[in-house]
């Protein structure tokens, strides 16, 4: 086969966990490619961030970039119940002083082209409006990837690409695992999500910066975000199992707005609040993979997995596992190993630490997880559960909380 171009590395998908990869082992020395089919700036969901996205902003070089933007900094987390009680909020400083502990709110279209464009001053290729339509196998092994220069022209040229390692970052769309048929849905986390952009939403900024602000329905069968972001907007979604939130002939904006009218502490929120585009609607994303990589391939970000959107923890994970992937690969590169095993190191840890969320998103959707009750009776968990929410989740002994946290829940429930 003739290849039109050789490249060590080529990345599918410019988003946070591709960029991240593509600028890493472009500045380790090796030629890297990052592909995006669409142009930016893009629209996505993801705008809030864990504090832990800080140390990999610092090694990419952003972090100056993000500490002198006009995004709001996000200082903690705060959980609405049912009822309409607040929780006392969560702020990351009181817990940790440090810079680190203070994040932001982002506007997804500028913050993943400033990735990507990082990716390209560190020595990427980086091309938008490129399609990857299809990946090339030698047997088990990846060896390139085949290209339409124009993205949706089903009429342009394709070529085919060379590659020692292919990394697919396409998220959700998850090119190389639907290929090879090891994604896998969690049957207990089927859910759906619609959200929008608000504009005049109440603001509150008490703690020095604004809060993700998590609310139950009064049904407990949805949640609400409630994300402040620059520019006097807010981000709103509402989350369900998706067989509840996308039954029947409603519309979309129906089903918002029933939900809406279910959650008495987002519509009050919202009174005075004027939307500025179309709401969006997202499903199935809770899923994993079988493995995180193959001879010559690997996973990252949503590609490799995604949990849910409840704890801001999906641009964390695609930019740690972004990092992460790419030592190895550099590491790969520079022994000659391009195997499974030696492209798939990170991932095991990755994977442990992860967990540590899901379990924590399990809790949430027992519908018996009060985080306000829960603290009062246990305070000596409120540091670790403030640790899992900055996205401290490769330490030792973060799991601590669920000694008593999962035992409390099953009380609860027999209880009820």
């Amino acid at each position: 086969m003739v290849h039109s171009e050789q490249f060590d590395c080529v990345v599918i998908g410019g988003g946070p966990a591709g960029s991240t990869v593509a600028a890493l082992v472009a500045e380790a020395g090796f030629p890297t490619l990052l592909l995006e089919r669409e142009w930016f700036p893009r629209p996505h969901v993801g705008e809030s961030l864990m504090p832990e996205t800080y140390w990999v902003f610092e090694r990419l070089g952003v972090l100056e970039k993000l500490q002198a933007s006009l995004y709001p900094r996000k200082v903690g987390v705060q959980f609405v119940s049912s009822s309409g009680r607040e929780s006392q909020p969560f702020l990351f400083r009181t817990h940790d002083p440090r810079e680190c502990s203070v994040t932001w709110h982002v506007d997804r279209g500028e913050f993943d082209q400033l990735l990507f464009d990082n990716a390209a001053e560190k020595g990427a290729d980086c091309r938008c409006g490129t399609r990857v339509v299809d990946i090339v196998f030698d047997g088990d092994r990846a060896t390139g990837v085949v290209v339409q220069a124009a993205a949706g022209d089903t009429t342009a040229t394709t070529k085919t690409i060379a590659a020692k390692v292919v990394v697919d970052a396409t998220g959700q769309r998850g090119l190389i695992s639907n290929m090879l048929r090891i994604r896998r849905v969690n049957p207990q986390l089927r859910k759906a999500a619609i959200w929008g952009h608000f504009r005049g939403g109440v603001r509150d900024t008490s703690g020095g910066g604004v809060k993700t602000i998590i609310l139950h329905t009064d049904s407990k069968q949805a949640w609400f975000w409630y994300i402040p972001q620059a520019d006097d907007l807010v981000s709103v979604g509402v989350v369900a199992d998706r067989d509840y939130l996308l039954k029947g002939p409603s519309t979309t904006e129906e089903v918002f707005a029933q939900e809406r009218a279910n959650c008495p502490a987002v519509d009050q929120r919202l009174a005075d609040a004027e939307p500025v585009d179309e709401l969006t609607v997202d499903k199935e994303f809770s899923y994993t993979t079988d493995r995180a990589a193959g001879d010559g391939w690997v996973l990252v970000g949503d590609a490799w997995g995604f949990i849910d959107p409840i704890y801001s923890s999906g641009v964390y994970f695609a930019l740690k596992s972004g990092e992460l992937a790419a030592d190895s690969i550099a590491k790969a590169f520079q022994t000659g190993d391009t195997s499974a095993r030696q492209l798939g190191a990170w991932s095991v840890e990755f994977k442990a630490g992860t967990e540590w969320i899901r379990k924590l998103v399990h809790a949430f959707y027992s519908n018996e997880f009060r985080v306000g009750k829960f603290v009062a009776e246990y305070p000596q968990h409120k540091g670790n559960l403030t640790d899992l929410l900055i996205g401290r989740i490769f330490r030792p002994g973060v799991g601590g909380i669920f000694t008593d946290l999962e035992p409390w829940i099953a009380r609860r429930k027999a209880e009820s």
